[in-house]
C-alpha cells in the first residue's frame, strides 16, 4: 500500500529541502537556488544545487538527484520507509505503516534482536569455563576485564550448533537465524553456527544496535579475521568499528586504525578517539561519516608494506573530503596494539607524542618518495624533485606549495622558483586533464551514452530530449494532462523508462494526487529518481510553453512512426507508403 498523499504532502510541507540539506553541508544562496560542495563525490568547485521550488538536489558532476527523501537515502544510506521514518522524526509527524513496510521492519527488528541475543551469550561464553581459550588470548593481549566488558568482547564455542540451539530456544526460526547471518546452511541443508572456536567483537552501530560480529580464530581456521556478511541492517562499506565511542569525542580528530584490537588498545590507554574499518579498504562513505564529526583524521595503519599501501589509498580520500590528515608513523614492524604492549606503562605517554610530532600527510609523502630514492646522485635528485612537483600540483593552497618548495630547495640546493616552475607546468597539465575529462563525460551525458537508467536513450536522442522535456512541462503544468494525454497516449513514447514515467504522473493526475519527486520516490529507484531530477535541473531555467509542448509532442510522434533499417528492409512496399504518409501528415 503506497503512503497516503495527504501524509506526504505534509512531510514534503514540514522538510523543507534546503533546510535539511544544510544539516549536512554548507550551502550557499545563489538567487531562487542554493549551491555547495556535493557530499556524494569530492570536488573543489560546488556543482551540487538545490532548488526549493521543486523541493529537488541535482549535482551537475556525479549526477546524484532527487528530493529530500531521496537525498536521506543517499546520504544515511537508508531504504525508502527507513528516510520516511528519519524525516518523519525530525517533522514530528507519524507515519502511516502498510503490511509490506510493517513486515520489513520486523524483519529488521528480529535481526537486531538475534544480534543483541548472540552478543550476550558469546559475553557469557567467554567469562565461563568453555571461554577460557578466548579469555587467556584477550589477558594475553593486556585488555583488562573493564575493557572486555566495555566492547562486550565474546567467545563463540568450538561447536557448530551451541548458538543455533541457544537461539532456537529463544523462538528464533532457522530463517531468521540465516538473515541474520549469524548461522549458516550446511551442505546437509542443516542450518549451523556461522562462528566458532573464535573471538567475537560486536559491531554496534551509532544508535547502540548489535547489527554484526568481527570474529578471530585461535585455531588454524581461515580466514583469520571473519565478519558477517552484508544484512538487512548491515552494510560493511559504510560502518567504522566504535564509532559508537568515538563520535563523542571527536572534536581534537579521530584515530583511524585497522584493526579490532588495536582499536581497542588505543580505547584501553585512553585514546577513546580511535575507529577502524569493517574488514574493508577505507570508502568514500566512510569518509563522509567521519567528516560529518571531525575535521582532522589521525591515520594510523600498520607500518608494514601492506599498511603503508592502505595509507596511500585513504589519504586521497580524506584529503578530498576536506579533512586534515596526519599520519602517525610507528616503530617498523609494529601496530597500535604492540606499541601499547611493548612499551607498558609509558605507551600511552609515547603514543601521545606520537601524535603530537606527527607529520601531515604531506611530509609523510614526501619522506616516502624521499626514501625511494638516492640523493646522492643527480639522477637521484632529478627523480625526487620531479615526483615531489607532481605532488604539490596536487595541492590548492599556494601557500602550502610554496613553504614545501622551499623545503625542498634548501634541503637539494636548488632555487625555489625552480620548483614552483614545475608545479605550476604540473598543475596546468593537470587542468587540462581534468577539463578533458569532464568535456567527455559531458558529450556522453549530452548524447545519453552510459545512461543506466534509460539505455535506449542514445539510440533515440531525439526523442527522448523531446520526452524529458515534455515530461517537465507536465509536472509544471498538471492541469494539462487530459489534453496531453488525448494528443500523446503513453504508447507513443519511443523509450521504455520516459513511457513509464509518464504513464505514472498521468495516473497521480489523474488520481487527484500530486506528482512532484517526493510523490514519485516511493515508486522508483533512487538513481531513476536522480534522473528525474536532472531533467528539473536541466529545465530550471526554462519556461516549457504550451506551444514548447506541441513541437515536443510532434517529435516525439514523428520519431515513434520512424521504422528501424530492419523493419524497412522487411516491410511492405503498402506499408512504406503508409508511413511516409504519416510522416506527411504529421509536418502539417
Amino acid at each position: 500500500m503506497a503512503l497516503p498523499d495527504d501524509f506526504l504532502q505534509e512531510l514534503k510541507s514540514r522538510s523543507d529541502i534546503a533546510d535539511v540539506v544544510s544539516s549536512y553541508i554548507n550551502l550557499r544562496h545563489s538567487g531562487r537556488t542554493f549551491s555547495g560542495l556535493c557530499p556524494f563525490h569530492s570536488e573543489k568547485t560546488p556543482s551540487f544545487h538545490v532548488y526549493p521550488e521543486n523541493g529537488s538536489f541535482y549535482c551537475f558532476g556525479c549526477g546524484a538527484g532527487g528530493d529530500v527523501i531521496t537525498f536521506i537515502r543517499r546520504i544515511e544510506n537508508l531504504d525508502y520507509m527507513e528516510a520516511i521514518r528519519h524525516l518523519a522524526q525530525r517533522a514530528g509527524v507519524s507515519v502511516p505503516e502498510s503490511d509490506a513496510d510493517q513486515g520489513l521492519a520486523r524483519a529488521k527488528g528480529r535481526i537486531l534482536e538475534i544480534n543483541r541475543e548472540t552478543a550476550r551469550f558469546y559475553h557469557t561464553q567467554l567469562m565461563s569455563e568453555q571461554g577460557t581459550l578466548g579469555r587467556e588470548y584477550l589477558l594475553g593481549r593486556s585488555l583488562t576485564p573493564q575493557t572486555i566488558r566495555h566492547f562486550g568482547l565474546g567467545y563463540a564455542p568450538d561447536s557448530r550448533f551451541t548458538l543455533v540451539n541457544f537461539l532456537s530456544g529463544k523462538g528464533y526460526t532457522p530463517e531468521e537465524l540465516l538473515q541474520a547471518n549469524v548461522a549458516v546452511r550446511a551442505s546437509t541443508g542443516r542450518v549451523m553456527d556461522r562462528f566458532f572456536a573464535r573471538v567475537m567483537y560486536p559491531i554496534i552501530d551509532l544508535r547502540g544496535n548489535v547489527i554484526a560480529f568481527g570474529g578471530r580464530t585461535l585455531g588454524d581456521n581461515k580466514p583469520k579475521y571473519l565478519n558477517t556478511s552484508d544484512t538487512l541492517v548491515f552494510h560493511k562499506s559504510t560502518g567504522l568499528f566504535a564509532m559508537n565511542f568515538a563520535k563523542n569525542n571527536a572534536k581534537d580528530g579521530l584515530i583511524l586504525a585497522e584493526g579490532y584490537m588495536d582499536v581497542i588498545a588505543l580505547h584501553q590507554a585512553g585514546f577513546t578517539n580511535a575507529i577502524a574499518t569493517l574488514g574493508t579498504a577505507l570508502t568514500t562513505e566512510q569518509v563522509r561519516l567521519l567528516a560529518r564529526y571531525t575535521g582532522e583524521v589521525f591515520l594510523c595503519y600498520d607500518s608494514d608494506e601492506a599498511g603503508q599501501k592502505a595509507s596511500s589509498r585513504a589519504i586521497p580520500l580524506l584529503r578530498d573530503a576536506g579533512l586534515t590528515v596526519r599520519v602517525l608513523s610507528l616503530s617498523a614492524g609494529k601496530d597500535p596494539d604492540e606499541f601499547m604492549r611493548s612499551y607498558g606503562e609509558q605507551g600511552p605517554a609515547r603514543f601521545r607524542q606520537l601524535m603530537e610530532s606527527s607529520g601531515n600527510d604531506v611530509e609523510y609523502r614526501l619522506q616516502k618518495l624521499r626514501a625511494g630514492h638516492n640523493l646522492q646522485t643527480s639522477d637521484g635528485k632529478v627523480a625526487y624533485l620531479t615526483g615531489a612537483a607532481e605532488l604539490l600540483a596536487t595541492l590548492d593552497n599556494r601557500m602550502e606549495q610554496e613553504i614545501y618548495a622551499g623545503r625542498l630547495a634548501e634541503e637539494i640546493g636548488i632555487e625555489r622558483s625552480s620548483i614552483l616552475m614545475q608545479v605550476d607546468k604540473n598543475m596546468k597539465k593537470r587542468r587540462k586533464d581534468q577539463q578533458r575529462r569532464e568535456f567527455r563525460a559531458f558529450q556522453q551525458q549530452t548524447a545519453g551514452i552510459r545512461d543506466t537508467v534509460n539505455p535506449e536513450k542514445s539510440r533515440h536522442l531525439r526523442a527522448a530530449n523531446a520526452e524529458e522535456a515534455l515530461i517537465v512541462y507536465l509536472m509544471q503544468h498538471p492541469d494539462a494532462a487530459k489534453t496531453l494525454e488525448a494528443a500523446l497516449p503513453p504508447e507513443n513514447f519511443v523509450t521504455a523508462f520516459n513511457r513509464r514515467l509518464y504513464t505514472v504522473i498521468l495516473g497521480k493526475i489523474k488520481d487527484g494526487k500530486a506528482c512532484g519527486l517526493t510523490d514519485l520516490a516511493g515508486e522508483f529507484s533512487v538513481e531513476e529518481i536522480s534522473s528525474v531530477a536532472k531533467m528539473l535541473a536541466d529545465y530550471h531555467q526554462v519556461n516549457v510553453t504550451a506551444q514548447d509542448a506541441k513541437e515536443y509532442r510532434n517529435v516525439i510522434l514523428q520519431e515513434n512512426a520512424k521504422l528501424e533499417p530492419q523493419d524497412a528492409a522487411a516491410a511492405a512496399p503498402q506499408d512504406i507508403r503508409d508511413y511516409l504518409q504519416r510522416l506527411r501528415e504529421q509536418k502539417k
